[in-house]
């Protein structure tokens, strides 16, 4: 009996750890298929593909093209010799290095580059992409203007020789390389639309019709430090920059960039995401330190404590522009001041005038010299044909005679106002400049400069950053420059225009665009 009962307790044991084993199984299978399920869902949700747009196509010869838009975009399918990262630094691209030698630059190539169709890039390539700026009407020819030869020194060496030396003259090699075997097998001031050239860029045009173009990643890419999880990119071709918004607007392209400061009119406020940095245009007062009042430190700094810059922005920009306080400031790793004041402080300038003399009678600054009373009366010159910026210089007028600065504005047409700039006719203008990659400040400080501004600490420091390529000591004798700049005030940096990227809220990815390049970590971008 006992026998029989221990066998059924063993066949009861027995089913249970078979029922249990079972149930396990089926537990860890549906567990599995869950995670295959999960990673395929996963997978087709990561599309890797994009939609760009681009208006009024010319060309897809990179420094034929007129059009800003395949100018970014180019920057996928040709690379430069040198790049700029995100904070405007220059890095090597298709330089590996290069070194200053009086007025030559010797550069070394990266020696494991192909074109996207498999051909070897050398040093043949950058002298016949230099050859073809010096002889063409290009948007980068300015950049070699100051070239005045090549030398080839073996297959992967150059020295490129100028007629002056250029400081930061590396800033200037951020044009699009061209195929020499490539392009002189082609017209190469052919203008066609379906031309599909090649390039050592991630991307490659891989198909070309009357209303896209594709482009894949390029398997040929030199750095294999990058994995191209995006693999395909479609440029959507439009008449007009209206059709272009018309079409982010509705979901069909992914991003688009633009300095227009009333992009939300077009595109609505939903279903996108934005990156507003600043951009290219800068717009300051030069002051004439040769000008009998403007000579005196205290007149110069006392003018920009007294000017609201944020009052302009809020009443004649509708806040759509950023104040500065440096030319630099706009994310260049040279100017790490955040702009969080914009210097305005009336009862500073009250302080600073008190101190060296001067006193505030019937409404106005005034110091007796020389047996005259003086009172503070300047000409403010500004372009006639820029209704912004005369609402600006009235603005500013306003501003400055509220507090006891007499201020009379000459509005110039074009051909004066260019002329009394160049004669340096004015007591103080108006100015805007579109900012260059390079961070040199000649146009501030060198000379003939537009405030005539000499200080002697300034030329040694221009001196010594022309003659070095050690970035710790360029820093350094930035931080001094900026602080001279801020305690002599030849210039009042006034504000920089909005650049803006929108891109569609499905677009994942790292987004750090600035007004040099659009497209930072887009190899690892998805939807």
């Amino acid at each position: 009996m006992k026998s029989n009962w221990s066998k059924y307790v063993f066949l009861v044991i027995v089913i249970i750890i078979v029922i249990f084993a079972i149930f396990k199984i089926k537990i860890d299978e549906k567990q599995h298929q869950y995670t295959e399920n999960n990673t395929a869902n996963a997978e087709r949700k990561k599309v890797t593909e994009i939609k760009l747009g681009i208006t009024s196509l010319d060309t897809m010869n990179p420094i034929l093209s007129k059009n800003k838009n395949i100018q970014d975009v180019s920057k996928l399918i040709y690379d430069p010799l040198v790049t700029l990262t995100s904070d405007y630094k220059a890095e090597p691209c298709l330089a590996k290095e290069w070194a200053k030698q009086g007025t030559s630059y010797l550069i070394k190539l990266k020696e494991n580059v192909k074109w996207s169709d498999g051909m070897k890039f050398t040093a043949d390539d950058v002298k016949f992409t230099i050859d073809r700026l010096k002889d063409s009407d290009s948007i980068y020819s300015a950049n070699v203007q100051d070239v005045v030869g090549l030398d080839i020194i073996d297959d992967y060496t150059v020295k490129i020789n100028l007629s002056k030396e250029v400081p930061f003259f590396e800033y200037n090699l951020t044009f699009p390389i061209l195929s020499k075997d490539y392009y002189e097998a082609q017209d190469f001031v052919n203008t066609e639309k379906n031309v599909s050239p090649v390039g050592t860029g991630k991307y490659k045009i891989s198909q070309v019709t009357q209303s896209y173009i594709l482009l894949e990643k390029n398997n040929y890419y030199w750095d294999k430090e990058k994995e191209l999880t995006l693999e395909k990119i479609t440029l959507n071709i439009y008449s007009s920059i209206g059709e272009l918004y018309n079409s982010f607007k509705t979901g069909n392209i992914d991003l688009i960039a633009t300095d227009n400061d009333n992009l939300q009119e077009y595109i609505g406020t939903i279903g996108y995401s934005l990156k507003e940095i600043k951009g290219r245009e800068y717009t300051f007062l030069a002051l004439n330190t040769q000008n009998y009042f403007l000579a005196k430190q205290e007149v110069r700094k006392a003018i920009a404590y007294s000017i609201d810059k944020q009052n302009i922005i809020s009443s004649i920009y509708n806040n759509k522009y950023y104040t500065s306080s440096f030319p630099l400031d706009y994310g260049n790793w040279l100017c790490e001041e955040s702009d969080a004041s914009s210097g305005y402080n009336v009862e500073q300038a009250k302080q600073l005038l008190t101190d060296n003399g001067w006193s505030y009678k019937n409404g106005f600054w005034q110091k007796l010299e020389n047996y005259r009373t003086q009172k503070i009366s300047l000409n403010l010159l500004v372009k006639e044909s820029d209704s912004s910026k005369v609402a600006v210089a009235e603005n500013i007028k306003n501003q400055l005679e509220n507090q006891g600065i007499r201020i009379n504005i000459v509005k110039a047409n074009d051909e004066k106002y260019n002329t009394d700039l160049k004669n340096k006719n004015y007591d103080i203008v108006l100015c805007s400049t579109y900012i260059s990659p390079s961070p040199n400040l000649d146009t501030y400080f060198g000379e003939n400069n537009l405030a005539n501004y000499t200080n002697e600490e300034v030329i040694n420091i221009r001196s010594e950053v022309i003659n070095t390529t050690d970035e710790n000591v360029i820093k350094e004798k930035y931080k001094r420059l900026i602080e001279i700049y801020k305690t002599d005030m030849p210039y009042i940096s006034l504000y920089f225009n909005k650049y803006t990227v929108a891109y569609s809220s499905e677009l994942a990815g790292e987004m750090t665009p600035n007004w040099f390049y659009q497209f930072y970590g887009i190899e690892g971008w998805y939807k």
